[in-house]
């Protein structure tokens, strides 16, 4: 009896950069939403910050970074249900223009109506921008709060330590969250390469038993046409021209598969010279069209080097499930091994 497939593969988890990106949009849903709240309630005439909005411009003011905050929550939302979206650096650098303009108005006016020193609050922008955009953002949003601070407050005596604290955070935010995304994106390389060799073969590149039986899984419920196949003649190139020319030859038959297939299924090896081939939504006219490009392709001479050139057949076992049936890839798989063993017999009786 075949060794039976795995029945799936594990789902793959979301990559390292992904879960960094979620992460730091509830961050920024967080922070921004209490900072809405201390903001309106400032406003509003409502506790210890009521103190530095006094007039109406400073009322103002907040509202509409209430509302900035507000777009900026939304934006922040979207990137969080969507962190590998091709937008998504578009609509990170939106949220630090958005952030950038509403805390630096706010500072500077409170700076200029009150006593208060104010200007640390810049800082967190500073911090965020590097989180999201490296280096460059943090040197960016640096830049933006100290010139807007310095326009809006001319003559200051804070900007001196504005611009000295200020450098300092940008520069050891930004080189740590630098530092920190190539590792991250050292992690997903790694892992993806992992991945790619748990679930295909080594040799032929075709995926192998595990990926096959998680395709399968897949299209459960659906009808299914699994092909098994056999080289004929194999043997024979091993022993007369040596493994490295059988290899070579495994390597050529997985990419004529790949490319006889189509969009039409999905071709994996099982070991030996042994391949699987499984077509979604198959019955037995698409199962039979296939099968001839498959022999037409394989039939074909394949040059193993030294301008040597050898030919091999294939045998074939095809299985059939309807749509609806509970038949899994193992015993379909059997089925095809079966109706392969019967084809190879008749090819030795013929011959």
């Amino acid at each position: 009896m075949r060794t039976l497939l795995p029945r799936s593969t594990a789902p793959v988890e979301d990559d390292a950069l992904s879960r960094r990106r979620r992460t730091i949009e509830t961050g920024a849903l967080v922070a921004r939403s209490f900072g809405m709240v201390s903001t309106g309630l400032a406003a509003a005439g409502i506790g210890a910050g009521a103190a530095a909005v006094a007039s109406t411009d400073m009322r103002l003011v907040c509202w509409v970074g209430i509302v900035a905050m507000g777009v900026s929550n939304t934006l922040s939302y979207l990137g969080r249900r969507r962190p590998d979206s091709r937008w998504y650096p578009w609509v990170s650098a939106a949220q630090s223009v958005i952030d950038t303009a509403t805390i630096t108005a706010i500072v500077a006016l409170t700076s200029r109506e009150t006593a208060e020193a104010t200007w640390p609050l810049l800082a967190p922008a500073i911090a965020v921008a590097a989180l999201r955009h490296r280096i460059l953002g943090s040197l960016l949003v640096f830049a933006a709060t100290t010139l807007g601070f310095a326009l809006l407050v001319p003559g200051t005596r804070e900007l001196f330590y504005l611009v000295v604290v200020g450098f300092m955070i940008a520069v050891i935010t930004g080189t740590q969250a630098s530092a920190l995304d190539r590792h991250l994106r050292a992690l997903d390389e790694t892992r993806r390469a992992l991945q790619h060799q748990a679930t295909h073969d080594g040799l032929t590149g075709l995926p192998n038993r595990a990926h096959l039986a998680g395709y399968a899984d897949r299209h459960a419920g659906r009808a299914l046409g699994v092909l098994l196949l056999d080289l004929n003649g194999f043997k024979q190139v091993n022993d007369e021209h040596g493994h490295a020319a059988g290899d070579r030859l495994l390597h050529e038959v997985g990419a004529r598969l790949t490319l006889a297939l189509g969009a039409d299924g999905l071709a994996g090896r099982l070991g030996g010279d042994e391949f699987l081939v499984l077509l979604p939504d198959a019955d037995s006219a698409v199962a039979a069209r296939v099968m001839v490009r498959i022999h037409d392709a394989i039939r074909r001479p394949v040059d193993i080097g030294d301008g040597r050139a050898v030919s091999v057949g294939v045998s074939a076992g095809v299985a059939l499930r309807p749509v609806g049936s509970g038949a899994d890839l193992d015993t379909l798989t059997a089925e095809a091994d079966a109706g392969m063993y019967r084809d190879k017999r008749g090819r030795s009786v013929a011959a």
